[in-house]
């Protein structure tokens, strides 16, 4: 009640900030990139600004590409995300969105060129975006109101020069509404729909169909046809202009809402996979962590068991008791968000127009993985053991005769209580899925003026800020502390019955103990005990003062003697500060957790920078013949970091149409990223990563690197005994690594090389086509090497550093206690990628083909070809560099096709008002990574039957329907054919549930139906 007083108390209060500004208020210039148009309408456009420079002119192409996606994109699509459009555009990737579950930030983040989202800036009308999570360096794209957006024009290459750091993959600003007047409210209802017929490789039904069978409790058919998934937004914007139209106020509101979606609804996610047996090629197998329940007690040496009914322990199979995590995973995380703001501007005087942007957003969403429990800790006598044992007394009264004897227990060793070695990997089913709470309440206001001095001069002064409030509170997990507690139990003396001993010795009144040796034995008043909250609060800000002033030099005579215009000038400053602070409870801190991974702790830092830059676009000619238009534009900008120095960056571009149809472009640019507070200062504490198998595991033959890197008596090394353990490997695939900040970063460099073609022939009225060339290059990237990179390093090369990295526990491991990788921040070799964009629209009237009443046609293709995602981790191997264009999973995470792209259709039917379209999208083939000593990635298994993933189709339909002058409904299906995804048993925690659905349509159609009134 109080967390619901307070926010009705913050959406009030700025909406009553958003009426005392209405009349100071004004959003950014607009900034449009349209379509090439016909050489003849250029002279009737009045001058624009660009996104990706600050100068307005007439030119309606820029000499870096931009790409957009517009508002009806948003309804025919039926998105309720805007990622989720943006990440349709090839040149977009997604990083944290809705399908993300393990390793969540409840942000919405968005990656240019897969190369980071922290390399990619993101814009609202041409002002800056703030840091979204204390956690995830990236704006929250869930911030923004979907019914706002007018488009969103996506600049891709460095951009640093005119928008400071952070723009090295480029640019994504969202242009909000303009001028809106009247009332308008949109509503929207969807849902996924799917047909479980999985037919793809692997015989995976008749795979699930036998485990289940044997292990009803662990596996399931789901049922044949599946509705989930609902979602439900509405929207409401209300704008007035002021009197002689000199200015205006838009408020909107929203409300969304989206349901969760479970693994276990999917046949091809209702088991965990693993690769196919040496034997059996043909298949998948269905797998698991061997966390399991009833659980698996083993001393990963002599013996390893489980629990039947009856309470005995029989030996542990793992095909056929490992525990299947992947149906409690949530596909799509559910989440409810509102929003309320006010955009504005008024004309006070005739030069100065007042402008604002004031935005709140409240988002909540939960995250479920599989259940917490005993991840084989190293527990002895009731406290976390130091030195990588796990022991229980033969005693222990929750042993049964049966228990002792197989574990070796004589009647001397019962009864002088000695220790024997035993590792439990127990689920807490009981208690259910780990959740994360996680909660975010956002502001972001921008005041300004601009106006134009006199016929040369114009000016623009800007004052933002933001904040978002983070809370995470991460709900059944167990403590680690309680759990050593609650299994270290002996024989009341009083009573005769179990008991813990930190009860008999006074250290613990409140402990009850966990009963795990017998089926049924596990109480609420012990899950009472054991499940503790974990909670973190944190928030980050970031305060922006920048001017500018702009200049039409040809007021004053300064032009080319072959052009008609005159140079353009912008110059101007920029001071920003962007600050953070997570502050996490004692059970974050101390890793108490037993399901983290490690420990999470504080981070608090801020770093500024003061910025001076300037700008020039300088016509060379215009009219002439081989010189339709000819000009360059030059962009440079130098910045003063408090935490990593001084920087300096620019652009270099060159437009040339020889003739009025063909325009050539390109640009080279210097761009610069300083590290950011999280890189900077995020303490120590351990992660997860993903790896197929250890690599000295001599039971994975094919990864094993032998004998010779492996067996030894160095801390990175293990004994022959470890290398043949079936516990070195973790069963689930993945593995600890140390993470931290480093304040010694310095910046990152990008070189950008555009250059392309820009063609609108006068013979085919309603085309155009671009081609352009990027080339990006990264040195001295703020990264870290890998955790997977240092064990190639190591056991590969036999690179000490790496080995040094490499911090196992007694046993060998690196995914139990305290085994991990080191791999804290710092400057890497580099990141660099290279490709070609397509893009081409045509528009036709199919009355001039002789079909009078048969409408119109518009197509839109936009594609890329990935030639290179290479990165250098700056070793010095053949295997330092690798290429990760066409490949998938281990160092190259999502896939990362060569080609992709999206072609759409529309038809404007002669039925008036109603208009229907088709999407294409296509996604090239992939295959996974697995890195050889001489850099190549081709090295998995011929056998692997998920050695590749074959080419992806999707298509969606939509239709809208002007039903009367003032409303319109709509309606679509995408994945119309509702295909499965492809799938993956190395999909680590960069997926989810056997598959990238970040990437692919995982849950199978998408249905939807609107309606946006106007009054």
């Amino acid at each position: 009640m109080k967390f619901q007083i307070k926010r009705e108390r913050l959406l009030a209060s700025t909406m009553i900030a958003g009426f005392a500004l209405a009349g100071l208020a004004a959003p950014a210039m607009a900034q449009t990139t349209p379509e090439p148009a016909q050489p003849e309408q250029a002279s009737q456009v009045s001058d624009i600004v660009v996104t990706g420079s600050r100068i307005r002119q007439p030119n309606l192409t820029t000499t870096s590409p931009v790409t957009q996606v517009t508002g009806e994109d948003i309804d025919v699509q039926g998105v309720t995300r805007v990622e989720d459009l943006v990440t349709q555009l090839p040149q977009a990737f997604a990083a944290q969105n809705s399908t993300v579950s393990n390793g969540a930030s409840g942000t919405a983040t968005v990656s240019l060129r897969n190369l980071g989202s922290s390399r990619t800036l993101v814009l609202i009308d041409g002002k800056r975006m703030g840091y979204g999570s204390p956690q995830d360096d990236a704006a929250d794209l869930n911030q923004i109101p979907g019914q706002m957006v007018e488009r969103a024009e996506v600049l891709t290459g460095g951009a640093s020069a005119v928008y400071g750091s952070d723009a090295i993959a480029g640019v994504v600003n969202f242009i909000m509404r303009r001028d809106f007047e009247g009332i308008e409210i949109d509503a929207q209802y969807g849902f996924n729909q799917h047909n479980n017929d999985y037919d793809g490789v692997g015989n995976l039904r008749n795979v699930i169909a036998g485990r289940a069978a044997t292990n009803p409790a662990n596996f399931k058919l789901p049922d044949d046809n599946v509705t989930t998934g609902f979602s439900r937004e509405v929207n409401v914007l209300m704008g007035v202009n002021a009197p002689d139209d000199k200015g205006n106020i838009t408020l909107y509101a929203g409300y969304r809402k989206n349901n969760k979606v479970l693994g276990r609804d999917y046949d091809y996610a209702s088991c965990s996979l693993q690769a196919p047996t040496v034997g059996n090629p043909q298949d998948f197998r269905c797998g698991g962590s061997g966390t399991s329940f009833p659980g698996q007690f083993t001393d990963f040496t002599n013996f390893a068991y489980t629990v039947d009914a009856a309470g005995n322990f029989i030996p542990y199979v793992a095909a056929r008791d490992a525990y299947n995590f992947g149906p409690s995973n949530y596909y799509q995380r559910p989440d409810e968000r509102y929003t309320l703001g006010a955009f504005g501007h008024y004309d006070v005087h005739d030069k100065v127009e007042l402008y604002t942007q004031l935005m709140f957003s409240d988002y909540s969403t939960l995250a479920q993985i599989a259940p917490s429990g005993n991840f084989f800790g190293e527990f002895s006598n009731g406290f976390r053991t130091t030195d990588g044992s796990s022991t229980i007394a033969c005693n222990n009264p929750l042993l049964s005769a049966q228990q002792r004897t197989a574990i070796a227990c004589t009647a001397a060793d019962i009864a002088a209580g000695v220790d024997k070695s035993m590792y439990i990997g127990r689920r807490n089913v009981e208690g259910g899925g780990r959740q994360s709470d996680i909660r975010f309440q956002s502001y972001r206001g921008v005041v300004g003026a601009r106006g134009d001095l006199n016929d040369a001069w114009s000016y623009d002064l800007t004052a933002q800020y933001s904040r978002a409030q983070f809370t995470n509170i991460y709900r059944n997990e167990f403590s680690n502390t309680r759990l050593a507690r609650a299994l270290d139990v002996v024989t009341d003396p009083v009573t005769g019955q179990p008991v813990c001993s930190s009860v008999v010795a006074g250290i613990d009144a409140d402990c009850v103990p966990y009963n795990i040796f017998k089926s049924g034995g596990v109480t609420q008043a012990a899950l009472d005990y054991l499940q503790v909250p974990l909670v973190a609060t944190g928030w980050t800000t970031q305060q922006v003062v920048s001017g500018s002033l702009t200049a039409d030099l040809g007021v004053y005579g300064v032009k080319s003697p072959w052009a008609t215009r005159g140079v353009q000038a912008a110059f101007g400053a920029e001071y920003r500060r962007d600050g953070l602070d997570l502050t996490p409870d004692v059970s974050f801190t101390s890793g108490d957790g037993a399901g983290q991974g490690g420990a999470t702790t504080g981070i608090n830092g801020a770093n500024q920078v003061y910025d001076v830059f300037a700008e020039a676009q300088i016509p060379i000619a215009e009219g002439m013949a081989f010189a339709d238009q000819l000009s360059v534009d030059l962009a440079y900008r130098h910045s003063e970091y408090e935490l990593g120095g001084g920087t300096d960056s620019w652009k270099f571009g060159a437009d040339w149409a020889p003739i009025s149809s063909v325009r050539f472009r390109a640009s080279a640019q210097r761009a610069v990223r300083a590290p950011n507070v999280i890189e900077l200062f995020t303490a120590q504490s351990f992660n997860l990563f993903d790896l197929d198998a250890d690599p000295c595991d001599k039971n994975e033959a094919a990864t094993y690197a032998g004998d010779a890197a492996c067996i030894g008596s160095n801390p990175w090394q293990v004994t022959l005994a470890e290398a043949t353990s079936p516990g070195i490997s973790s069963p689930a695939g993945q593995y600890n690594f140390l993470q931290g900040g480093n304040t010694a970063l310095t910046p990152e460099e990008s070189d950008t090389l555009t250059f392309g073609v820009v063609f609108t022939p006068e013979f085919l009225p309603g085309f155009n086509l671009t081609v352009d060339y990027f080339d990006i290059q990264i040195e001295n990237l703020i990264s870290s090497i890998g955790a997977q990179n240092s064990l190639d390093a190591c056991y590969g090369s036999g690179l000490a550093a790496a080995c040094a990295n490499i911090q196992r526990n007694a046993n060998g491991q690196l995914w139990i206690g305290t085994g991990n990788v080191v791999d804290l921040n710092t400057n890497i070799g580099g990141l660099s990628t290279s490709g070609v964009d397509v893009a081409a629209n045509y528009n036709l009237d199919l009355a001039d083909f002789g079909w009078d009443r048969a409408g119109t046609l518009g197509f839109a293709l936009v594609g890329t070809w990935l030639n290179s995602l290479e990165t250098d981790t700056g070793l010095g191997f053949s295997n330092s560099v690798y290429d990760c264009a066409g490949f998938f999973a281990n160092q190259c995470g999502v896939p990362n096709p060569e080609w992709r792209h999206r072609f759409r259709v529309d038809w404007g039917t002669p039925i008036e008002g109603l208009n229907v379209n088709a999407t294409w999208r296509y996604y090239g083939g992939a295959e996974i990574a697995v890195l050889g000593l001489d850099g190549s990635l081709n090295n998995s298994p011929a056998i692997r039957i998920d050695r590749e993933f074959d080419a992806m189709n999707y298509i969606d339909l939509a239709a809208t329907w002007q039903a009367r002058d003032n409303v319109s409904v709509r309606a679509g299906v995408n994945n119309v054919f509702d295909i499965d995804p492809p799938l993956s048993t190395s999909v680590g925690t960069t997926g989810n549930n056997n598959t990238y659905p970040q990437l692919y349509n995982a849950m199978g159609r998408y249905i939807f139906f609107g309606v946006t009134a106007n009054f």
